[in-house]
């Protein structure tokens, strides 16, 4: 069973999201604020928030990177604000993916399905993801059934991104959490990195995009 907060101030939105969430045989919980959904939120934990922006009292924004001082519970954000400087001060406050209203229930369930068994996958010893499969345990990589020769580093830099999916990582971010905070070298190490896996990847090389003026993320656009 996943545990689903939703927080969205209108009151439709709000029992329509809940009524597909109970659909799929998610348990969820409600709250109609953010100062309530951080009071959820740090009460219990969540597998999964479905964070309105827009909010009285507490707006969503502010709500997310209070969370974030003590929770990494995973966050899709909800809102009508479609530029790309939104979408990215939403992922640099911890945001886990974006979804820009007006969406199809249908579409949002099947990003949250696609969510869960990523998520379920890594744990579970395998990733999938397009074209691409991460086996977790053997530390292979195959795109279209085929395996695809990675020296150690750039596995782990494919693996770190994956496994944070949409989320937008600076050099510096990826040359800590994938190099480690000892590391000598400069951040040209990322962009060589990035440029040879995009190489061995072939037609899932497009999963790793660059994000002007941030850095990198992995996202497969997903037809639904």
């Amino acid at each position: 069973m996943k545990y689903i907060l939703v927080i969205e101030d209108e009151v439709r939105m709000r029992n329509l999201l809940r009524d597909y969430l109970v659909k799929e045989g998610y348990e969820v919980t409600l709250a109609s604020d953010g100062a309530e959904g951080l009071k959820q939120a740090l009460t219990r934990d969540y597998d999964l928030i479905l964070l309105d922006m827009m909010m009285p009292f507490m707006d969503g924004m502010t709500m997310l990177k209070e969370l974030r001082k003590t929770k990494d519970t995973a966050v899709i954000v909800l809102t009508a604000r479609s530029q790309d400087t939104d979408k990215l001060e939403g992922y640099v406050a911890g945001a886990d993916d974006y979804v820009t209203k007006p969406f199809s229930p249908k579409v949002l369930m099947a990003k949250i399905h696609a969510f869960f068994s990523r998520q379920d996958g890594g744990r579970n010893g395998k990733i999938e993801a397009g074209f691409l499969s991460i086996d977790t345990r053997s530390q292979r990589i195959f795109v279209s059934g085929e395996e695809a020769l990675l020296t150690k580093k750039e596995y782990e830099l494919l693996l770190f991104l994956a496994m944070n999916s949409n989320i937008a990582f600076s050099r510096e971010t990826l040359l800590d959490r994938v190099w480690g905070i000892d590391y000598e070298g400069d951040l040209r190490a990322v962009d060589t990195s990035i440029r040879r896996l995009r190489e061995k990847l072939g037609k899932a090389s497009g999963y790793i995009m660059t994000v002007r003026g941030t850095g990198y993320r992995f996202l497969v656009e997903e037809n639904v």
